[in-house]
């Protein structure tokens, strides 16, 4: 993905650079789930797990 040699990028360049991974990293997966909707109960399964209890 990177050609050259590495540059020197200030902390907003770094983390718009790491945002926009992240963007197009989460659009594939959503269109992939629209594709498979059968597959989804497995993805979701794991994204709502319960709380543990709190102790108060």
């Amino acid at each position: 993905m990177n050609e050259g040699p590495p540059k020197k990028l200030s902390r907003e360049e770094r983390l718009a650079a790491k945002l926009r991974e992240n963007l197009r990293r989460r659009k594939a997966q959503g269109k992939a789930i629209t594709r498979n909707p059968d597959d989804s109960a497995t993805a979701s399964s794991t994204e709502s797990l319960p709380n543990p209890p709190r102790d108060s």
